[in-house]
């Protein structure tokens, strides 16, 4: 049975929190924005820009976390269903990089 991947601590969480965050910020301006002055508007329009980017980094880092873990479980498969070709692949990468380590 494989193991479980460590991820990032809270990924997911700071994800759903980044997102709680726009939501809330973007319903406020639909509510307030209306009455915003200049200066009150920049920083309204900063902080939801802020929690925007935010919300986009996470979602990118939760979408690598998960294709890390696809790709660890489909390698793990893989040499368990034939494991005398993953150990000739690992020796073949072994002899090559023992090759080009040499050359310099």
């Amino acid at each position: 049975m494989m193991e479980k991947i460590p991820t990032q601590t809270g990924a997911r969480d700071q994800l759903l929190a980044d997102l709680k965050t726009v939501i809330l910020d973007a319903e406020a301006w639909l509510r307030h924005g209306g009455s915003l002055t200049g200066e009150q508007l920049e920083a309204a329009k900063a902080k939801f820009e802020g929690a925007l980017t935010s919300a986009k980094e996470g979602l990118a880092n939760l979408e690598v976390i998960e294709k890390s873990k696809a790709a660890a479980k489909a390698t793990d498969t893989y040499v368990k269903d034939n494991p005398w070709k993953a150990v000739g692949i690992g020796a073949v990468a072994g002899v090559v990089l023992g090759m080009l380590i040499n050359r310099r």
